[in-house]
Formats: C-alpha cells, structure tokens, sequence
C-alpha cells in the first residue's frame, strides 16, 4: 500500500477552514471535500476558537488556563459585590434586584445578602407580577380600543386617567412583548450611505453572462426584509451557468460577514468557483472576502461605478427574491426568516421554470 503523501497547509488556508465551519458549514462536508483529516480539523477549529492561532507555542498552557478560571470567578466576586451594593436600598428596589438576577445566582443566597426573608420576597413578588398582568392587560384593552393607533404618549396619557403612573419604556416593552404596532409606525426602509469600493479591480466579467461551464461565474448581491419592525438582509449566491442559487445567508446585518456565512453554505469544493462579481458595495470590501478568494483561488470581478447593468444577472434575480419571498413579507423572528429563505431556495432551484433557461429549473438545465 503506496505511503499516503504528507500534505502542507497555509496559515490561511486554516483559517478559512475555520471559518466556513463557524459560519455553519457541517464538519463532514468540510472534511470530506477538502480530504482533511477529522483530528486535523478538529484541531484546527479547537486553535481557532481558544488563541486564534494555529502555531502549538501561541496556545494555552495549563497555567493559563487556571489564570483563566481565576478571572472568571473575580468576575462573579464582582457581580456578588454589585448585589450587595443594594443593601441599603429601599424594600421595592430589593425586590427587584432578586427579580433581575435569579437567572444568575440562587433568591436564598441574594436574600440573605440583601437581609430580606425569602417568604418576603416571594410574597411582593407575586404581587408586582399580578401588577403587570393587570397593566398588561389594561394596555391592550387601551390600544384596542384606540383602533390599533395609540401609541406610547397616548396609552401613557390613559393609563394615568385611570391612576396608572407608568414610565413610555415600560409601554413600549409590553407593547413589544403583545406584538401592539400603532397604524401610524410604518416601516420604511432607508438605505445607509456606505462608502464605494474603491479598489482597482475591474469589470472581468464584462457582462459574459452565459459561461460554458458551472461554477465558472457567480455572482452576488443583498437585498433587505422585513422581521418584526426591524430590517435584515439576504445574501445569495448566483451560478451564472443554471442561474442557481448555490449559496445564501440572512441576518441584521449588511456586512462582509453575511457574505462570508453564504459561502459557508456551498455545497461544492470552493477552488471549483472560478471568478465571484460583485457591484462595488461596501459589504464586497472586507479583509475576510479577500482571504477567502485568494485562499480558494478565486478571482475578483467588480462592476464599473454607477453601472448596474454590469451586475444584471444578479439584479434580474433579486428582482425576483423582492417580488416572490421578500415583499409584503413580515417574518417574526431571525429563525422564521432562516426556514422559509431554505424553503424558497429549494423551490427556486428544483421546482420554479426560468425563462432565461428555456422554461427549465436550474437543476433540470445543469442536467441536460
């Protein structure tokens, strides 16, 4: 049996491994399309999570790892002293000081600190929680009754009609907490000036949109959604071949890292892709993009400033995500908006007919 030929790897090179498997990419795919060996790639993860550094005399000897464990417990000294610090406060603010942290630390050590009697504690608080059901429920009760359009200074201005002295930060979190949006708050998306990518990359692509082969080009963009009142963004990944979606992720955040977690999401060997475009967003601009393109080989294609149309591919297909998933679309949380964008990729790659395909899916025309 021929002697397996030993194999050497960048710095780089782990670090982008570590990378893709932080932003979600399963540990098997990782292993098996890079031929890596499970130890070594556990192994590089556990240096990239405890020093960042892959070299064996920059990571953590025994000592430091009980100087470690020292800091953390001077860290609960600290939090103990804080609690402390409200012996002398008044009986209500004792209360709610217990209340705040009992998901830190035991009620019987903390009302021993604050020298209350724990029957005292339990008693007072259930008073003040049958105090916020009632306010809880008189602050919808308002708001239904306003037609869904009082907001905070207004349900403020009632509840004190009815000797309810409430500050608009404690209306504002019940209000949150029973999903109560006034008419009058219409969210509307307002696009951040970001900075142009000035680098002096330039238009490879030049519009060749129809390459010969799959994974020769991909191309990327962003677009934005609504999760309860607040906007996050979508990032995918376009096989100009089949106009496939090969890679996507979706967060708060417009940023290189929502791109870099798309990547983590192929399904392919990275130094298969050949060349990424892009327009001349902020987010295409990033220390950890230009790692993971020069890691993977990859070249770097930009769009000219102030021509869209050299990113069509991508703007025809976001136009399409906007009108299908994104627009009239309220999702309720970062995890429902994760579910259904898996399930629209799906159904855009495998089910849905594209006409720049001749009426066939992306899968169907990479299979004939």
């Amino acid at each position: 049996m021929a002697k397996r030929e030993r194999r050497s790897f960048s710095k780089e090179f782990k670090e982008q491994i570590a990378q893709l498997y932080a932003s979600g990419k399963p540990r098997s795919e990782i292993i098996k399309e890079y031929e890596l060996t499970p130890s070594t790639f556990d192994k590089w993860v556990h240096q990239h999570k405890s020093t960042g550094s892959f070299e064996e005399k920059d990571n953590r000897s025994p000592e430091q790892e009980e100087l470690i464990r020292l800091r953390k417990e001077n860290q609960k000294l600290s939090m103990e002293n804080d609690i402390f610090k409200a012996s002398r406060a008044d009986h209500g603010t004792k209360v709610e000081v217990i209340r705040n942290n009992s998901h830190k630390y035991s009620v019987s050590a903390m009302c021993t600190v604050l020298q209350i009697s724990r029957s005292t504690y339990y008693y007072e608080a259930k008073i003040r929680d049958n105090q916020n059901e009632e306010l809880t429920a008189l602050i919808v009760e308002i708001f239904k009754n306003s037609r869904n359009i009082y907001g905070q200074r207004k349900i403020k201005k009632e509840l004190l009609k009815l000797g309810w002295k409430v500050s608009r930060r404690r209306i504002s979190r019940i209000m949150k907490e029973q999903g109560l949006v006034s008419k009058y708050t219409v969210a509307q998306f307002k696009p951040r000036k970001t900075t142009v990518n000035e680098s002096e990359v330039g238009n490879t692509l030049n519009r060749e949109f129809n390459p010969d082969k799959e994974l020769k080009v991909v191309v990327s963009d962003l677009t934005y959604v609504r999760v309860n009142q607040k906007w996050h963004y979508i990032c995918v990944l376009i096989d100009l071949y089949n106009r496939e979606i090969i890679g996507y992720s979706a967060g708060p955040n417009k940023s290189a890292e929502l791109v870099h977690r798309a990547f983590s999401t192929v399904k392919y060997n990275l130094n298969r892709l050949e060349l990424f475009h892009t327009d001349r967003g902020s987010e295409f601009k990033n220390k950890l993009i230009d790692e993971a393109l020069e890691t993977f080989s990859i070249e770097r294609s930009l769009s000219e400033k102030g021509t869209p149309y050299d990113n069509a591919v991508a703007e025809a297909t976001f136009k399409t995500i906007k009108t299908e998933f994104a627009s009239g679309s309220v999702f309720t949380s970062q995890q429902e908006l994760d579910l259904e964008l898996f399930d629209y990729v799906n159904w855009f790659n495998n089910i849905r007919i594209h006409g720049s395909l001749d009426y066939l899916t992306p899968a169907e025309y990479k299979q004939e």
